[in-house]
């Protein structure tokens, strides 16, 4: 985390707009109540954050967070989330999946504290893509997936047993 920690002050600089598209996209292909609880995984300085509803954030880098403004965001891992299952309405990981050290780890912490809705953007330069896009389809069932220009964003839900 010290590369995100070093990062921090100069984030909105060179990520903002490209975020911001993402954020964009997402926002167009779901519909959010003002009642929902969102939890942001990986929200960094809260870019990913702004939604229409509660939304928890969680991100390892303390610089990163210092910089968000949302009140509701923790320090903390993907791989071990410190909530109760079945706990959102919606999990977002806006372009920050390939940094988490374990990737299905992450992925089953995150549907088991999802009620039903999981959005995931992946870098499409990343090398652990394939890893990430197997991982996702392991563990949820794909409804859409739109590529944009750096990012490939999956829209999916909880997999039936």
């Amino acid at each position: 985390m010290n590369y995100y920690n070093q990062l921090s002050k100069g984030y909105n600089k060179l990520h903002k707009e490209e975020q911001l598209k993402k954020l964009s996209i997402i926002k167009k292909n779901i519909k959010i109540n003002k009642q929902d609880l969102l939890l942001d995984v990986g929200c960094g300085i809260g870019i990913s954050s702004k939604f229409n509803c509660k939304v928890i954030g969680i991100d390892p880098s303390t610089g990163l967070l210092r910089l968000n403004k949302n009140k509701s965001k923790i320090l903390g891992i993907a791989e071990n989330l410190p909530f109760k299952s079945n706990t959102f309405d919606y999990v977002i990981s806006v372009t920050s999946i390939h940094n988490f050290k374990d990737i299905g780890k992450s992925l089953k912490e995150i549907r088991r504290v999802g009620k039903k809705n999981f959005i995931f953007s992946i870098l499409k330069r990343s090398n652990r893509l394939s890893e990430i896009k197997k991982e996702i389809k392991n563990n949820f069932k794909i409804k859409r997936i739109i590529e944009e220009e750096k990012d490939v964003i999956f829209f999916a839900k909880t997999k039936s047993i």
